[in-house]
């Protein structure tokens, strides 16, 4: 199999499966709604920004690398 092929395949399902965890998790882990996520409401205006939000994935994301790094 071509290996671009194989890669596009893994990736699609990777993202099938953060989806679904997403979908599932949302319920127990509030992420986007984290103390210290940046959120200004107005009368017709709504700015919302997750700064926590955006650390608490980057750390897990990196840690997900480190350790495939690791093992590999």
């Amino acid at each position: 199999m071509n290996p671009v092929a194989k890669l596009l395949i893994i990736g699609g399902i990777v993202l099938v499966v953060i989806g679904l965890l997403w979908q599932i998790g949302g319920r127990f882990l509030p992420l986007g709604r984290l103390p210290g996520d940046i959120v200004v409401e107005k009368e017709n205006m709504r700015f919302y920004f997750p700064v926590v939000t955006c650390i608490v994935i980057s750390v897990l994301l990196s840690l997900a690398s480190y350790l495939f790094k690791l093992f590999k």
